[in-house]
């Protein structure tokens, strides 16, 4: 028989299980608030909050029904300045009710979002399901321990002579294409999305190994910040049609979004990226564009914050945060992965010194720059080797990732195409006839480079040994005792090779 203390009554279980699910309870009740003190732009000032922090993710209902999301860029006292993602049309002192949720923004992130569509927010918008997370992450990226970052070595290759030949881009590396309005920046953007890989590295000079299983490690996520409905369409479709959508993440924010969107626009994709890179093990290029969207956007919100403007009405904090997106790309000790950043900005009035180029150029490692001159001139792309400059360069090439050569090769082009813009401006002064032999071998250079080395079709793409082949194809012009930045070892090797291109 069992003993009176065996079994409970089913009165006495119920007061334990009540107790239970009362103990410990640490989780308060949100309050929701209907004291909007006033809208300001993108902004809405909330007043009577309660303990409100800093970043904090508000959920808005209006009057309609319909939700907003947006985040405290402020707090003085029980005031918080929210700045709202979708915009603040609509959103009155009456019907407005607003609630604090104690959470910074977070993004689902998951493998699945390869091949997707999303809209600056980060909601698909390709009439595909919602993406099921596998994780959450904060859009503003864990800390990173300068101890544990790895240099940036290896390269890649976007199948672009000028890029990857004369300014390669490392794994982990920060470069900017520097544009301007009515230069292709989009196209450049298209097709190095199209191109870019993993070099195929050399199992001997005449054969290349397999690189599907690199390829496979590989991604790119692009995110496109204030473009017309024309520039985003022309992006979607070019990635289906060239099947780069597969390895593809595309985030669109168009110009008729909410400005404030496209404040975390970038921040999302960064926060996807490191995703793929840390946790899947893939090297992942981010390309953003256009930077100068990003930068006008921050500085709408600083003046309706009315705050103290700094040059051409930018914030005086722009240096800070855009390097709070820069400073993202890298690799970390022990990860396989890498994060590989690509900004593309347009200068306005064709202006290098303007505060978003300049600052962009103080945080980057390098600059490709997209050069009008050769564009008025149907050379495409147009990119100019002369003011382009890749820091990290030598650590992305040489034997056992491109070529021994490639070094050598790359000095001897920047030095013949300098010599050759110098005589070209020399020959507008004395005439042709006044040049010596040598002169004039510099000047078939200079125009063979241009025709040949920097012109490439759109849908062409070159691998770096191809690059390679058609640069020493330009160098033959000259006799073996002008090539002085190529050894002699090297000339030996490759200066009476045929061309495999």
């Amino acid at each position: 028989m069992a003993s009176p203390d065996s079994t409970l009554s089913a009165d006495l279980a119920h007061k334990l299980h009540v107790k239970a699910l009362k103990h410990d309870y640490v989780l308060e009740p949100r309050l929701e608030y209907r004291t909007v003190g006033g809208v300001s732009g993108p902004l809405v000032i909330v007043e009577a909050v309660k303990k409100p922090m800093y970043a904090e993710i508000v959920n808005i209902k209006l009057g309609d029904g319909t939700s907003r999301r947006g985040q405290v860029l402020e707090i003085d006292g029980s005031k918080a300045v929210v700045q709202v993602f979708e915009g603040t049309s609509g959103i009155d002192n009456r019907g407005t009710t607003l609630e604090f949720s104690g959470e910074v923004l977070k993004m689902p992130v998951s493998r699945d979002m390869l091949g997707r569509v999303f809209n600056g927010s980060g909601k698909p918008i390709d009439g595909g399901p919602p993406v099921l997370a596998e994780t959450f992450l904060d859009i503003n990226g864990a800390s990173i321990n300068p101890a544990e970052r790895t240099y940036p070595e290896e390269m890649i290759q976007t199948g672009i002579s000028t890029i990857d030949t004369m300014n390669s881009i490392a794994r982990g590396q920060k470069i900017p294409l520097f544009s301007a309005a009515g230069l292709p920046h989009n196209d450049i953007a298209a097709q190095i999305c199209r191109q870019a890989g993993l070099v195929k590295k050399l199992e001997s000079e005449a054969n290349l190994m397999d690189g599907d299983a690199e390829d496979q490690e590989f991604a790119i996520v692009f995110a496109a910040m204030g473009v017309n409905m024309e520039t985003a369409y022309f992006f979607k479709q070019d990635f289906e049609e060239n099947g780069s959508m597969d390895k593809t993440v595309l985030f669109l924010n168009l110009a008729n979004d909410p400005t404030i969107e496209r404040i975390i626009t970038p921040r999302i994709a960064l926060t996807t990226a490191e995703y793929l890179a840390y946790e899947c093990g893939k090297h992942v290029l981010v390309i953003l564009t256009d930077m100068s969207s990003y930068a006008d956007a921050l500085r709408e919100v600083s003046a309706a914050r009315e705050e103290v403007p700094g040059r051409r009405g930018y914030p005086g904090y722009m240096y800070t945060d855009l390097a709070t997106i820069y400073e993202r790309a890298g690799r970390i000790e022990g990860r396989k992965g890498s994060i590989t950043q690509l900004p593309i900005l347009t200068m306005p009035n064709d202006d290098i010194t303007h505060p978003i180029p300049d600052l962009t150029g103080y945080i980057t490692e390098g600059q490709v720059y997209v050069d009008r001159q050769l564009h008025n001139r149907q050379i495409y792309p147009p990119i100019n080797v002369l003011p382009s400059l890749s820091r990290l360069m030598k650590s992305a090439i040489g034997d056992g990732m491109t070529r021994k050569d490639h070094s050598e090769v790359s000095n001897q082009l920047y030095a013949n195409y300098a010599i050759g813009k110098d005589v070209q401006a020399m020959k507008a002064v004395v005439g042709e006839e006044a040049l010596s032999s040598e002169d004039l071998l510099y000047l078939e250079f200079l125009d063979k480079f241009e025709a040949k080395f920097v012109n490439q079709g759109p849908y062409e793409a070159r691998s770096i040994f191809d690059s390679l082949e058609i640069a020493w194809s330009l160098l033959r012009i000259f006799p073996r005792e002008l090539l002085r930045r190529i050894t002699a070892k090297t000339l030996d090797v490759y200066y009476d090779r045929e061309s495999s291109t």
